[in-house]
């Protein structure tokens, strides 16, 4: 299917929470008119606060549910765009960051996913050596996936079918990792998932791993690791601590800690 993709295709979908103001929007969007693009916002609710707009492309929708997973879910099965962006609330679109997706489409058609470049708070790539284009994302790409890299293309991908899994995710019972679930989900019933260089956002504060300890996070990769690779589960734990040990991120004398608290993740994941 080769279409002609135009700025009025494109819908960004920005989970948020407890907002009852569109103002956090501005600085989301410095170098661009925010009001003249699609804009489909999820607003989590704990308490009476309530979002609304009056500007008819920016549409929201008020949710008492909580989880980022189950937010994800809500904006994609009420999208309307043709290609889809999925958004943080505290991202910064870069320059020209339509062109960019568009143009890539045009050269993807096939393309279910195409995964951009985002900047850290340092202002470099978050994957520094991701320089040129994939048309194929590897499982070690989809890893170290974060959801403001991640566009989609609606005509492509069966939102009935293919969802976010609620029980990762910040709110869910395994709070990172929803991100490699979903696109390891997609890879796994043929779609196309392609990787271009381009940076399209920054993000300007910590990511939900940083945020993580190492026993944590290990805890949570041990239920994604076994809900992705089933039975090679423990293959990609010393997998991933390998690679942690070579770039100084775990410590030998932590491995027993580390991989326990992996295990522990594994058999929380069984239960559920």
């Amino acid at each position: 299917m080769n279409i002609l993709f135009e700025e009025k295709d494109v819908e960004i979908l920005i989970s948020t929470m407890n907002r009852d103001s569109l103002d956090f929007l501005v600085p989301m969007f410095p170098s661009f008119d925010y009001s003249k693009i699609s804009i489909l916002v999820i607003n989590q609710v704990q308490n009476e606060t309530k979002l609304s707009s009056t500007n008819p492309n920016i549409r929201v929708i008020n949710s008492s549910e909580k989880g980022l997973s189950k937010s994800r879910n809500l904006a994609l099965e009420n999208a309307t765009g043709k290609i889809l962006l999925i958004s943080d609330d505290d991202v910064v679109f870069q320059k020209g960051f339509i062109e960019k997706i568009i143009d890539a489409y045009q050269k993807y058609p096939n393309a279910a996913i195409i995964k951009f470049s985002a900047l850290k708070p340092n202002s470099k790539p978050l994957n520094k050596n991701a320089v040129n284009s994939k048309s194929s994302l590897s499982i070690f790409d989809i890893l170290n996936t974060s959801s403001f890299e991640i566009t989609l293309n609606k005509y492509h991908v069966d939102f009935e079918k293919h969802k976010f899994d609620e029980n990762f995710g910040l709110g869910g019972i395994f709070e990172m990792g929803e991100e490699a679930v979903f696109l390891s989900d997609l890879k796994k019933d043929g779609k196309q998932l392609v990787f271009e260089p381009q940076i399209i956002v920054a993000h300007n504060t910590l990511t939900s791993s940083d945020k993580k300890d190492v026993l944590e996070r290990y805890f949570i990769s041990g239920a994604m690791f076994t809900r992705v690779f089933r039975k090679k589960y423990i293959f990609w734990i010393f997998i991933k601590m390998f690679f942690d040990l070579k770039q100084k991120k775990i410590k030998m004398n932590n491995l027993k800690a580390i991989f326990s608290s992996a295990i522990k993740g594994h058999k929380m994941f069984q239960k559920i």
